[in-house]
């Protein structure tokens, strides 16, 4: 990528979903952009550089160091403005009847390749005094989620980890901003084989391009969080309030294998 006086924006799960949106929200705004993802990333590219960014792809498994470091390679010597984390991996089912394979796989990208990447940028921006940083969480860390225990256990960390990085960093010029989406129309219900519960069938799940929205300008603002749609605010308003088997209860009823079916 030629050098430029554009900002750069980096933005992981970039191929679809909420972070494709992240992605063009950045492109709008001015940003030049390194995409990353484990799937092919050319039909976002194409749409960013047709807002007149520069883009740069990195397909890996940012689940692994390795793969983080792929990235990194392409980063040396170049200032990063954003840091836009938004790669995640759900997985469907009861923890007994899950793969430990696939299990390791969610833990490894929501937790593990998320703070290995966030480490090496972030310390970047805290040595050049500047830098804004969104963490893509989740409401489903607030709450047990039965038949999607690991993810929305990986949540919960995310979350707060978010909360203490923005403590941590917070005179240093680096902001960091956690984006909390609920229920949202991605592929993340097909890739984690939850076609056949009530949450992944839902019709009325949010437009992942609303999401991105509310989550770009909460970390251009500089915002600690930020809960997409009313509905997901009340959600965790509720959430803190109610004894943790009451909510465990009420997730086994949306993310049940067959629950689909009781829809009809």
């Amino acid at each position: 990528m030629n050098s430029t006086t554009r900002p750069l924006a980096v933005v992981t799960g970039a191929s679809s979903g909420i972070g494709y949106h992240l992605a063009r929200c950045c492109a709008e705004k001015g940003f030049d952009l390194v995409l990353a993802a484990d799937q092919p990333l050319e039909a976002a590219a194409s749409d960013c550089r047709s807002l007149g960014a520069e883009v740069e792809m990195v397909q890996a498994e940012l689940a692994s160091k390795a793969g983080v470091d792929k990235l990194c390679a392409v980063l040396a010597g170049r200032k990063v403005d954003a840091l836009l984390a938004n790669a995640g991996h759900g997985l469907g089912k009861g923890f007994l009847d899950q793969n430990f394979t696939d299990i390791q796989h969610v833990i490894d990208t929501n937790i593990t390749g998320t703070l290995y990447l966030l480490h090496k940028v972030a310390q970047d921006m805290r040595q050049q005094g500047r830098g804004r940083i969104l963490i893509t969480g989740s409401i489903a860390g607030f709450m047990p989620g039965a038949f999607h225990a690991v993810y929305n256990g990986t949540k919960a960390f995310i979350d707060s980890f978010s909360a203490a990085l923005r403590n941590e960093l917070k005179d240093t010029g680096v902001s960091v901003t956690c984006l909390l989406p609920g229920v949202t129309d991605t592929e993340f219900f097909m890739r984690a084989d939850m076609l056949d519960t009530k949450v992944g069938a839902a019709d009325d799940k949010a437009d992942p391009a609303d999401v991105a929205k509310t989550g770009f300008e909460a970390m251009m603002d500089g915002e600690a969080d930020v809960v997409a749609g009313m509905k997901n605010k009340l959600q965790v308003v509720m959430a803190k309030v109610t004894p943790s088997q009451v909510l465990a209860e009420q997730h086994r009823k949306i993310a049940e294998p067959g629950t689909a079916e009781k829809m009809q």
